[in-house]
């Protein structure tokens, strides 16, 4: 129904804020809310939740937390408080590498995630979320020559051979973001 609402931040707490003169009221991140703090305005992305009792709209800072909430509502025993309770825990870029590397600790310590809900959470996103870093471009117009898609490739290669030679698959894709600009 939306996809993002753009404008005055009204009013901000840890748990929602307010867009606009409508007043809006978005469930949001510690994540996000950090982000935000600041800010007058913004754009956040949305997703409403529809159920019998209730309608809620949650707002998310970045495009890229709005589809792993979305991921992680699709895991059977997952709900939106759920779901949110665990973006406000972990970063997003942690939560992912947690996942993709099959670290069902890490998103157990979170509160509210047991040692099997830890589980289901990886083994059911593991592979999407491979096949999101995978093809994710960045920008592969800054490298001439390169196409979209040899530009992926090399990108998974290299990262693959650091993470191979011990390096921490986070701290490799940050450098290579700042190569990259």
């Amino acid at each position: 129904m939306f996809a993002y609402i753009e404008g005055k931040l009204t009013y901000k707490e840890p748990t929602y804020a307010n867009v606009q003169g409508v007043g809006y009221e978005l469930r949001i991140s510690l994540n996000t809310y950090h982000i935000i703090e600041n800010s007058k305005s913004y754009k956040l992305f949305t997703y409403l939740y529809v159920k019998e009792d209730a309608q809620v709209l949650f707002g998310f800072a970045h495009y890229e937390e709005k589809q792993l909430f979305l991921n992680l509502l699709s895991i059977s025993g997952v709900g939106p408080s759920l779901a949110l309770m665990l973006l406000s825990s972990l970063q997003v870029d942690e939560l992912k590498t947690a996942i993709a590397t099959g670290d069902a600790k890490t998103v157990q310590q979170v509160k509210g995630i047991g040692q099997k809900t830890a589980q289901r959470i990886v083994l059911e996103l593991q592979d999407r979320i491979k096949k999101e870093e995978l093809f994710n471009v960045t920008t592969p117009e800054k490298l001439p020559g390169l196409s979209g898609s040899s530009y992926n490739t090399i990108k998974a290669e290299a990262l693959s051979a650091l993470t191979t030679l011990g390096v921490n698959r986070k701290r490799s894709r940050k450098k290579h973001r700042k190569s990259c600009q």
